[in-house]
């Protein structure tokens, strides 16, 4: 007689995109001194504006228009927006680049039978593009953005349907962000998270509770398996 061996999911790992595993400032930051520029006023310095990413390409707009000390439509924060997608769309790898390591955990990671992940603000089309660009997209079981599902971070369910499209359960998953946003969302969904500092987040990182803080991705693994245990052992 056959006898029924449980099946066993594989551990996943979860990573947020601009901030995480890619420093997207200079092509965001470009794009909005475009729509600036349009409107006649003057670009911002990316050191300036990095504090200004984080919350959506719509609130970056109203950031810089405040930072320009202009007033902003409601209406016509739609057109800018519109317009910002596009821009930056097209010029979506421009100067992003990985965070030094990225490939390298993500291997370790894959060695290590995790399935990868990918659940980010950012609208689907433009994540899986850039992504693409930068040579690692195929590595991703599944890139789900704002738009994929009906809920978007820090709605925990993003990150949980996240893991169901890409074949994991939340019980052997982690999570790996730069601010507020991905922390709060693998905590209400019951997962860890790991963060790392050197994305956009206006509070730092390590006062924001997430399980561990990693400065380089060389240290990812070992986190991972830290918070994780005896999972991912």
């Amino acid at each position: 007689m056959a006898i029924d061996t449980p099946h066993i999911v594989s551990p996943i790992a979860v990573f947020d995109l601009d901030g995480t595993l890619a420093d997207t400032a200079g092509d965001l930051v470009g794009t909005l001194n475009v729509i600036l520029d349009r409107e006649g006023l003057a670009p911002l310095p990316v050191a300036k504006a990095r504090d200004m990413i984080g919350a959506g390409a719509r609130a970056l707009i109203e950031r810089g228009f405040e930072a320009a000390g202009k007033e902003l439509a409601p209406a016509y924060l739609d057109e800018l927006f519109r317009q910002f997608m596009v821009h930056y769309g097209e010029n979506i790898c421009v100067r992003t680049q990985l965070y030094p390591g990225v490939a390298a955990a993500l291997d370790r990671l894959e060695e290590a039978g995790f399935i990868l992940a990918v659940c980010t603000n950012k609208v689907e089309e433009h994540s899986v593009k850039l992504l693409d660009e930068l040579g690692v997209g195929r590595r991703f079981a599944a890139n789900c953005g704002r738009d994929t599902f009906p809920y978007f971070k820090p709605d925990p369910r993003h990150l949980t349907l996240t893991i169901e499209r890409a074949g994991g359960s939340p019980s052997r998953a982690v999570m790996i962000g730069d601010s507020r946003t991905d922390i709060v969302t693998a905590k209400n969904a019951g997962i860890p998270v790991i963060a790392v500092p050197f994305g956009y987040t206006e509070v730092p990182v390590r006062e924001l509770g997430p399980d561990l803080v990693i400065d380089h991705f060389d240290d990812l693994f070992a986190a991972v398996q830290a918070v994780m245990r005896p999972l991912a052992a």
